[in-house]
């Protein structure tokens, strides 16, 4: 997905069933307005980057800079404000980075050691629930030397730590416009990215246009981008074939990805491009509800659930089937649930629960967001529902909510069980396993494993090797498997959908699985 040449590029997506052709659209055109127009249904719940951490990273990147990032066709964290970053100790414990010169935000002001200090330590002080501060666990200290030097003192080794700085949640914004203990409320985005965010209406679209002081990694191949939100796939496909959008990502159903990959006479002007995708789905069970607290309950839903007929008949093979917090693809991958629990049996389930006493078909309420992962989310937990109805042990009654309510729900301890999805912060294990453990993590839902967060994550947080870190995540997992707090479902692909004309679809996703807006341009014609 990631090289850089016509041909290596088809060589690595030759599984794609579309692809934009290389030898006659391949340059830019110069003369032709570079503004391109991408659809997605994943909107922001935020504009200030210390209250979200979820899909609002997708605009956080754009708009906004980070001493680290991950440039096209790396795994390992690159300059982009920063000139340069290190650990100056070998314990990882003190590292250091040094700013560009003359960097300034959209609004005029300087950026310095002291606006960076800013930037992250009013993250933790305002601690949003829900918030990236749970990002920020081995951080103790910011110190800062001249106008552009910055030291952070870590309260335990940690070498993660340069890809949480490489973040959108790390974004680094003007002390002027961003109080110190309180989030920005006047609607409006100040940042230092590619992009300037010229307008914004939550809902329905954000106006970027191209920032000319902008210095970092990215080479910005457009000059503006309306990025447009949508609630239904359906609205947003038929605007990209009615050419009123360039591009989608994020949010088309399976159905939507089948017709294109089968080149329909009216898709013609229309290309499809697939990777390889981090972002997964799981299922979250409130400890403190009556039902979802019980370790039988779970147990008895991970001996049922049937993956395979989640993936066949909902996503049409455009997902597969997940047995592990850590997917395929990322080092410490492992089928924990599946050698727990192996194929789905309603026997075995029905034996848990009558060992644990219970004999009466258990109630529970399934929980889903209904405007962010795309279309097929409630048929998911309709088939979840029909499955586990089907055996006769459960009740479920399937529930949706809008992504901020439901998002407010979940963090108040008000579902017993909910669907979230994960998209990596980094593509590093570490990922998978540290934000939903802890007194405090990604889910609003404590989920105390002093196994897994005393020592298992500080041990691996040890290596610099991140290879070499598989064994302490594969037993995190053997943990996640018995506890069944977290129910791993499905893994999915990821793709890009475009016009004929725009280049750059293959470049475009970096491996936080972010849309680098900057990659897009329109081809020259003959």
């Amino acid at each position: 997905m990631f090289n850089r040449t016509c041909l290596q590029a088809a060589a690595a997506l030759a599984s794609m069933s579309l692809l934009a052709g290389c030898g006659l659209f391949s340059d830019e055109d110069t003369d032709r307005e570079q503004k391109i127009a991408v659809g997605t249904t994943s909107m922001p719940s935020a504009l200030d980057p210390a209250a979200a951490w979820d899909g609002s990273w997708e605009l956080y990147r754009n708009v906004f800079q980070t001493l680290l990032s991950f440039p096209t066709g790396t795994t390992a964290p690159q300059p982009d404000a920063a000139e340069g970053c290190r650990f100056t100790d070998t314990g990882n414990q003190i590292f250091e980075c040094k700013l560009r010169e003359g960097l300034t935000f959209s609004n005029g002001d300087k950026i310095d050691a002291a606006a960076v200090k800013h930037s992250i330590d009013r993250i933790r002080t305002i601690d949003q629930k829900g918030g990236p501060n749970g990002l920020l666990g081995s951080l103790d200290k910011i110190d800062t030397s001249g106008d552009r030097t910055i030291t952070f003192r870590l309260n335990a080794p940690d070498a993660t730590f340069p890809f949480i700085l490489a973040t959108p949640a790390m974004s680094l914004v003007p002390p002027s416009q961003y109080p110190a203990d309180k989030l920005r409320d006047d609607g409006k985005l100040t940042g230092s990215g590619p992009y300037v965010l010229d307008s914004y209406n939550a809902g329905d679209r954000a106006e970027l246009s191209k920032f000319d002081k902008y210095k970092g990694f990215a080479k910005v191949r457009n000059d503006a981008v309306t990025i447009r939100y949508f609630k239904e796939s359906e609205a947003m496909t038929t605007a990209l074939k009615e050419k009123e959008i360039d591009a989608i990502y994020r949010g088309l159903t399976a159905e939507e990805v089948v017709e294109l990959q089968e080149k329909r006479p009216e898709n013609d002007h229309l290309q499809l491009v697939e990777s390889v995708g981090a972002d997964i789905r799981y299922l979250v069970f409130n400890p403190k509800d009556r039902y979802a607290g019980k370790l039988s309950v779970r147990r008895a839903i991970a001996q049922i659930i049937d993956r395979g007929a989640v993936v066949n008949k909902v996503y049409q093979g455009t997902a597969e089937p997940l047995y592990s917090m850590v997917p395929k693809g990322i080092a410490g991958h492992t089928t924990e649930f599946f050698d727990r629990y192996g194929e789905p049996n309603v026997t075995k389930a029905r034996d848990i629960l009558r060992e644990d006493g219970i004999t009466e078909p258990v109630p529970l309420n399934f929980w889903y967001t209904t405007d962010r992962y795309g279309s097929a989310t409630a048929p998911e937990f309709a088939e979840l529902k029909r499955q586990l109805d089907a055996s006769g042990l459960f009740k479920i009654t399937i529930q949706g909510k809008p992504w901020e309510e439901f998002q407010a729900g979940y963090q108040k301890g008000e579902y017993p069980v909910f669907g979230r999805g994960w998209f990596p912060d980094f593509p590093d294990p570490d990922n998978f396993v540290a934000p939903f453990v802890g007194a405090k993590n990604a889910l609003g839902t404590p989920y105390e494993s002093p196994e897994i967060t005393e020592q298992l994550l500080p041990q691996s947080r040890r290596e610099s090797d991140r290879g070499a870190v598989a064994g302490q995540f594969e037993k995190a997992q053997k943990i996640l498997g018995r506890d069944v707090r977290l129910l791993p479902v499905w893994q999915g692909k990821l793709y890009v959908a475009a016009s004929e004309e725009i280049g750059g679809g293959e470049r475009a996703l970096d491996p936080q699985t972010v849309m680098q807006m900057w990659e897009l341009y329109r081809k020259a014609s003959w």
